[in-house]
């Protein structure tokens, strides 16, 4: 596959410099509305807590747990009519070499962050890096066996390129949360200003080729999404009228969060998104899900799935970590499952599509690499 044109680039460039200001002015633009001042707001290290969030809701749980159920069934449905079909099974291949050093180096993180021994302490904040570059590695590996080829080996460079990306992509959310604070870190209030961001930067630089690997292994799988390349065609995911719309629509939800956070806090991972399609289709260019206007909602599925997974492994292996965040989700928040209420785990499935729309665009700005063509 070719490099994507100049002009291409410029309209991938041009949805960046676009989508930059309205989504960090946005949320100030609420603090401004509601007459708050900005400054807890952006105090760095983000340790104060000072957003008092709203008690449990047995309504505000049933509608939620209703609407998550509603947008994942269509899915289920549709791969349970495929079940019956054939499936070619994945030629055998070994596991690379380099794969079981992925698998070394997570348990060897896991062991770590999950033990209490003394004189272990000054090493278990530190423990997320092993066990997610571990992850990324080992789940490449998996890749490169059933399939033959994987986003790690098959184009490093581009590859290699989302790991400061998904720093400055995570940083994004971070910021976000100051408005709503959903979540909360523990454990490393010792850390200074240039510590925390070294560290955190790290840390968050492993959250897109993680999910990406994830949707990859998931899409060896064809089980997991036979069928849904045969659903409801989408005609409107191209339309300029409904980006408009949309636009409008996220941009207001984006304001809401600093308006009224604890009604809003689910904006915090759809807004983003519904802003970065729109410019997508207003500059003329594809996003990462435009084939659902052909009933193709393979993308959909199996980035959201990756982002639940990967989930499940962060809230696993956070839940007994030293350094560790910790959860505070108004009107549901109850059924934890380790740190996060059970309900909590929805927002993985929209944060991956953001992953992948991210991911897309950074190829489109670098090249066309594996980890975009999987979800395109």
């Amino acid at each position: 596959m070719t490099d994507p044109a100049p002009g291409d680039r410029s309209r991938a460039a041009l949805v960046l410099l676009v989508a930059a200001p309205l989504l960090c002015g946005l949320p100030m633009l609420g603090l401004a509305l509601g007459g708050r001042e900005p400054g807890p707001y952006l105090e760095f290290p983000p340790l104060t807590r000072y957003v008092e969030h709203a008690g449990f809701s047995w309504l505000a749980f049933c509608l939620v747990g209703g609407l998550a159920v509603a947008v994942v069934w269509p899915f289920l449905l549709a791969l349970r009519g495929a079940r019956s079909s054939r499936h070619g099974r994945a030629a055998h291949r070994p596991f690379p070499a380099w794969g079981w050093g992925g698998v070394a180096l997570t348990l060897a993180g896991w062991g770590v962050a999950w033990t209490r021994v003394p004189g272990l302490a000054e090493v278990q904040p530190f423990t997320f890096l092993p066990l997610w570059f571990g992850y990324i590695l080992t789940v490449n590996a998996l890749v490169a066996k059933r399939t033959g080829r994987c986003p790690l080996t098959d184009e490093p460079i581009r590859y290699g390129a989302l790991f400061p990306l998904s720093a400055v992509f995570w940083w994004f959310f971070e910021y976000l949360n100051r408005f709503v604070q959903n979540w909360a870190y523990v454990g490393i209030e010792e850390f200074g200003a240039l510590e925390y961001v070294a560290w955190s930067s790290l840390a968050f630089a492993t959250v897109l080729p993680a999910v990406g690997a994830t949707q990859a292994l998931l899409m060896s799988f064809p089980r997991l999404h036979s069928g849904l390349e045969r659903g409801v065609r989408l005609e409107l995911a191209g339309s300029r009228g409904a980006a408009v719309a949309t636009l409008v629509a996220a941009s207001l939800g984006l304001a809401g969060i600093g308006l009224w956070p604890d009604f809003t806090y689910p904006l915090l991972w759809l807004a983003p998104l519904g802003i970065l399609i729109a410019l997508h289709t207003l500059f003329g260019r594809p996003h990462a899900f435009v084939a659902v206007a052909r009933g193709d909602w393979r993308g959909v599925w199996t980035w959201g799935l990756a982002a639940l997974v990967c989930g499940v492994f962060w809230e696993t292996w956070n839940f007994y970590s030293q350094a560790k965040w910790v959860y505070s989700v108004p009107f549901v928040h109850r059924w934890e499952v380790f740190e996060m209420p059970i309900l909590g785990y929805a927002g993985y499935l929209p944060f991956g599509l953001e992953c992948a729309v991210v991911t897309s665009l950074a190829a489109r700005l670098t090249g066309p690499g594996p980890a975009a063509r999987a979800g395109s």
